[in-house]
This record gives structure tokens, C-alpha cells and sequence, in this order.
């Protein structure tokens, strides 16, 4: 079934309560295997949003790579801008846009460092040129040109010529533990189905619907 006929049916369904899972994970992982069944062209990506030391927030497209029940998880060079802001507030949004399907969904939490051994695992998966970028890029610094971006990626793909490239040790990942996560169905005349799990006080999720 391609994408838009399947907008059109999922817009006429719409969401309802009943339909759902009690776990917001189990419930991301049914509409991400139906992103997928649509050959969407990167269903992994998300907007992550943090806020700098003044205040301002900031956003950029990532790819989720991994996600379980403990929450969903990224990657990047840990001297980034993002790392510098998650490191001053942990307190991150991330936002899924399914626009093929009329889908959102909106994920708040904390960053955390996922452990180094799940990162050189990750890394071991990533093609070569992905691991010489990697050491390659002083990411969210300034340089003044690509050739020199280039240059640093000729010297780093000679260092590492033969065998096997290891994990850089200012890279790596970040695991966002969900407080509230939202399921943003779109409807006609803008009367869009939403509900919202949040984490209650005793770490039980409970599930309302919002006003579109």
C-alpha cells in the first residue's frame, strides 16, 4: 500500500483510546513498522531540541538509531553543540514528523550517556566512511573552508588505512528516557485525534486525549 492511500484510511479511522497500548514504546513501535512499510525515506528521523545557557532553544534533525523501553537513542560527537547543552540541561523534546502517514509523534525526557560498550557497538555497524567521518569532523565547530574539512578527512582515512576503526573517544550516544510521549493523528477539518502518556507518581503511564 503506498503512503498516500494509506493517509487517507488512517485519517478516516482516526485514534481512539481502545486502540491503543498501555506502553507508549510498544505503541511507537506499531506506527514506526508502518512508517517503514511505506519506504519512507528516513522514518528514524527526529527533531532533538535543547536550550542553551540563555535560554534559547535550538533544533536539529538526528537519526534514532536504537530505541527499546528505556527510550530512544542517538548518536553525535560529545563536544557538539547538543552535547555542550544536554551537558547543562539534560532536558530534551524530540519530534517524529510522519508527514507521509499525517502522524506525529512528540517525545519529552532526559539525555543520558548510554555506556561506552553499547557505543562501540553501534559504531562497529556504521560504514567506514561514516567511522573516518567521525574522527574527521570537529562537529559544530568553526572552520574556514571545506578543504579543510576534506584534508582532515584524507589524514584520518590514511591513519586508519588497514584493520579495524576504533570508537573516538569524544563520540557516542545518548539514550532519551521518555517522561511524555504524544500520538498525533491528523483528521479532516483540522479536528486531529491526539493523547499524551505521562509518567504519573508511582512511574505508571497514564493516557489522555488532547484537544487538537
Amino acid at each position: 500500500m503506498n503512503s498516500e492511500t494509506l493517509r487517507r484510511e488512517l485519517m478516516a479511522k482516526g485514534l481512539v483510546r481502545a486502540d491503543l497500548d498501555t506502553d507508549p514504546v510498544k505503541q511507537f513501535e506499531q506506527w514506526y513498522a508502518q512508517t517503514i512499510a511505506t519506504e519512507s525515506a528516513e522514518p528514524g528521523a527526529m527533531s532533538l531540541a535543547t536550550v542553551d545557557a540563555r535560554g534559547q532553544p535550538w533544533q536539529r534533525m538526528v537519526l534514532r538509531k536504537l530505541f527499546d523501553e528505556k527510550g530512544f537513542v542517538f548518536f553525535t560527537n560529545y563536544s557538539s553543540r547538543k552535547a555542550e547543552q544536554i551537558a547543562a540541561n539534560s532536558r530534551v523534546s524530540l519530534l517524529f514528523p510522519w508527514q507521509e502517514l499525517g502522524r506525529q509523534v512528540k517525545v519529552t525526557g532526559t539525555a543520558e550517556k548510554i555506556p561506552t560498550a553499547e557505543s562501540v557497538g553501534y559504531f562497529a555497524t556504521r560504514p567506514r566512511g561514516s567511522q573516518i567521518g567521525a574522527w574527521a569532523s570537529h562537529q559544530s565547530k568553526v572552520i574556514k573552508s571545506r578543504a579543510i574539512l576534506d584534508g582532515m578527512f584524507d589524514q584520518m582515512k590514511h591513519k586508519f588505512l588497514d584493520g579495524e576503526i576504533p570508537l573516538p573517544s569524544f563520540w557516542g550516544g545518548y539514550r532519551v528516557s521518555p517522561e511524555t510521549v504524544e500520538f498525533w493523528q491528523a483528521r479532516d477539518s483540522r479536528l486531529h485525534d491526539r493523547f499524551i502518556y505521562r509518567l504519573n507518581e508511582n512511574a505508571q503511564w497514564v493516557i489522555e486525549r488532547l484537544a487538537p
